[in-house]
């Protein structure tokens, strides 16, 4: 693993994550943006994932101004019970502005070639819409957002490909509210929205209780062809 250090745009601090690097480089990169479990073995296995595709693939620590290097799992009860303190103390813009000075500082670095995109999953899930809404990131993907009804006004600023996986039973979107956002979403032509009937959140974290590998595979697989679309010369 390679380092890097980002500097806050409003000038309180610095922060790091986990980088992966490609084996050729220069070369696109993705902002791997974390669920609300912080910088773990999920998110360092996605980046190093991505990194084979032939990504330079970078996950910031979210959380720092909460408190850095938090690194747990979804696997106890006293994990959940720190992973949701943590989310409810999270500042959604302050995180947007990270990870603006993270693709700012990517863009940047000897190992990209200039082009970057963001996925996130579950909290990533929604940041990587709002990159979408206000970021100018190459290409977003978001997987089983939560909180996205909050930000529909948002929508028609979306002007670059947005990827959108949605667990049509996810007990933290309730459906009626999945209903409304892709109805909204369905009016801006830059957003492809995949819907998985039966499936409920966080469906392609592996070994989590709701992982379904059939479901997994297809999202991966439209998130990979995606990113080849839009993130390779």
């Amino acid at each position: 693993m390679a380092s890097l250090t980002i500097q806050a745009s409003d000038g309180s601090g610095s922060f790091g994550g986990y980088l992966a690097l490609p084996g050729k480089t220069p070369a696109a990169a993705v902002l791997v943006i974390q669920e609300i479990f912080g910088i773990n073995k999920v998110m360092r296995d996605l980046c190093d994932g991505f990194a084979a595709q032939g990504y330079l693939a970078f996950s910031p620590d979210l959380f720092w101004r909460i408190k850095p290097g938090i690194d747990i799992t979804d696997q106890t009860e006293a994990e959940w019970q720190q992973a949701f303190e943590l989310f409810q103390k999270f500042d959604v813009d302050k995180g947007i502005e990270d990870l603006k000075a993270s693709l700012t500082t990517l863009r940047g670095h000897e190992a990209c070639n200039g082009r970057v995109g963001s996925v996130g999953y579950c909290l990533g899930g929604k940041l990587a819409f709002l990159m979408a809404t206000r970021s100018d990131a190459d290409c977003n993907v978001s997987y089983y957002g939560v909180g996205l009804l909050d930000h529909i006004a948002e929508v028609k600023n979306i002007a670059k490909p947005l990827l959108m996986h949605v667990a049509r039973e996810d007990g933290f979107v309730p459906k009626d509210q999945q209903d409304e956002v892709a109805a909204a979403v369905a009016a801006n032509a830059h957003v492809t929205l995949h819907s998985y009937e039966g499936q409920d959140h966080a469906f392609a974290r592996e070994g989590g209780a709701h992982y379904d590998a059939a479901a997994a595979s297809t999202a991966n697989q439209r998130t990979r062809e995606f990113f080849a679309r839009n993130l390779r010369d």
